[in-house]
């Protein structure tokens, strides 16, 4: 009877994942919660790393604005969590700074959870929306589509940076202080709570990506990111995979944005920042582009690595970015993920003089595309063959 190889294939397949729901259920044991609250964050990074991927990595749109649906995310969250802790008829502490005296017609709906629990994809989704087919319709791509979505970055950016009165502008909305369930949303508890929320979404989110990239939406995704001009000569229209790809990326950047806010304490428009959302593509250009499970990773990884090293040498972690950036594109085009999956250990071991590993009995011979490769070239094997001849 042969031996199966269903268990090994099966651990190789979801070993990641399995790690990360053992980390899920270990690591609020025994970190910190100062630690605790960093991985919370860093993970929810992982999911808008995952709709650039999605974006970027199967479909070729290089878009360099997803701090825009990351802070709408986030502000939508921030607003309902300032009201939520106030008395009826009080206002938010800012208001009476400038001189504002009744909430603003826009705030008022953000005092109901359910909206808000919908406002903080919904928003995302639609302005990403918009944008996209207003983009796409007119066959923008490339570079060009890079530059306009970093220019409506600096519209947004410089539109929620004046707005003072309304959104406290520059100051953004802390919301540590807010409470929920009536316990803080700083506190210790509630930020354990946080973060296995965001492991299950983050693991919700990796779901959703693939699923449409393992079907023929995701054969459409990757024909428009290599060769677009031949799929829609045989009748496709990219347009509309493209704004609804797009829409779904922005829809997940609101769900990180909202969960990052809620664990680093304050939302501000430095998240529209430029440079934010250019990290958002390292992550994913050295996790490895079009893996999905390399944008997590990526995330993760350089974020924690960004605090460990800021912590001690606070001026150095820049150089220590564009060095990362730089080994991915001359070194690690398919970033760690795709390394990895290619045997990039075994050719580091093999460098030391470590034998490389190969494919042997019984492996090769219980491989059906093996045997039947064999028949193609030899013919069906015969009871005289196997037996040497009947010598």
């Amino acid at each position: 009877m042969p031996v199966s190889a269903t268990p090994p294939a099966f651990v190789r397949r979801w070993w990641p994942w399995i790690l990360i729901v053992a980390a899920a259920l270990i690591l609020p044991v025994i970190l910190p919660p100062f630690r605790l609250n960093l991985l919370g964050r860093f993970l929810s990074l992982g999911i808008v790393a995952l709709g650039v991927d999605l974006i970027w990595g199967y479909t070729g749109l290089l878009s360099l604005g997803q701090g825009i649906f990351f802070a709408l995310g986030g502000y939508a969250l921030g607003m309902h969590l300032s009201l939520n802790s106030l008395e009826p008829g009080q206002l938010p502490e800012f208001f009476g700074l400038y001189g504002v005296n009744s909430l603003p017609v826009f705030w008022q709906p953000f005092s109901s959870p359910l909206f808000t629990l919908v406002a903080i994809w919904v928003i995302p989704a639609v302005v990403a929306g918009i944008l996209g087919f207003l983009v796409f319709r007119n066959r923008i791509k490339g570079v060009y589509f890079s530059i306009l979505t970093q220019a409506a970055l600096l519209v947004f950016f410089n539109f929620f940076n004046g707005q003072q009165k309304l959104i406290n502008g520059t100051n953004g909305l802390k919301t540590d202080t807010a409470k929920v369930f009536g316990e803080l949303v700083g506190s210790d508890a509630m930020q354990r709570n946080l973060f296995w929320l965001t492991v299950l979404l983050v693991i919700a989110a990796w779901l959703l990506c693939r699923w449409l990239t393992s079907g023929r939406f995701g054969d459409a995704l990757v024909a428009i990111r290599d060769d677009e001009p031949r799929m829609r000569f045989t009748g496709y229209n990219p347009t509309a995979y493209k704004t609804l790809v797009f829409t779904v990326a922005g829809a997940l950047a609101g769900i990180s944005g909202a969960l990052y806010t809620v664990q680093s304490g304050i939302i501000s428009p430095q998240f529209m920042a430029v440079p934010f959302s250019i990290e958002m593509v390292i992550w994913v250009a050295v996790g490895g582009r079009g893996t999905l499970l390399g944008a997590v990773l990526g995330a993760v990884l350089i974020n924690y690595a960004k605090s460990l090293i800021s912590e001690q040498l606070p001026e150095t972690w820049l150089f220590v970015q564009g060095a990362l950036f730089l080994l991915v594109v001359t070194a690690l085009p398919d970033g760690l993920v795709g390394w990895w999956r290619q045997g990039g250990p075994g050719q580091i071991l093999a460098m030391f003089g470590w034998p490389p590993r190969s494919a042997t009995y019984p492996g090769l011979d219980l491989d059906p595309s093996v045997s039947a490769e064999r028949e193609a070239l030899e013919g069906p094997s015969s009871p005289d063959s196997v037996t040497g001849g009947g010598r």
